[in-house]
């Protein structure tokens, strides 16, 4: 079953020092490319990714959040999700890697938390 490549969209966050990248469409091996490279591209101390509309992550696709996560650690900063799916959580959830992530249900939750 085909699914569709990700898209990233760039959003300011509402509070000094956040960026959110808002991700729809697939997170899979033939498509992580263009995440990869946004998450490079943000120096932002706060990342927030939005997967709303992430409507699947295989194991190439979990490896690239688990990449971008361990990144902003080393780097003293801060990386969420937000919005995840029962399917995406599942996907995190097989690899053990659910409470691996900060988590939140919104944005605006996220910002909050990350202040």
């Amino acid at each position: 079953m085909p699914h569709e490549a990700i898209k990233v969209r760039e959003v300011e966050g509402s509070k000094d020092g956040h960026r959110i990248l808002k991700l729809g469409g697939a997170l899979t091996l033939e498509s992580l490319f263009p995440f990869q490279e946004a998450v490079r591209a943000q120096k932002a101390p706060v990342l927030i990714l939005d997967l709303i509309d992430v409507t699947f992550v295989d194991s190439a696709g979990v490896g690239a959040l688990v990449g971008a996560c361990v990144s902003y650690q080393k780097d003293g900063r801060k990386l969420a999700l937000v919005g995840v799916n029962e399917r995406v959580k599942a996907s995190l959830s097989i690899l053990s890697l659910a409470k691996f992530f900060p988590q939140y249900p919104s944005v605006e939750a996220a910002e909050s938390a990350l202040a």
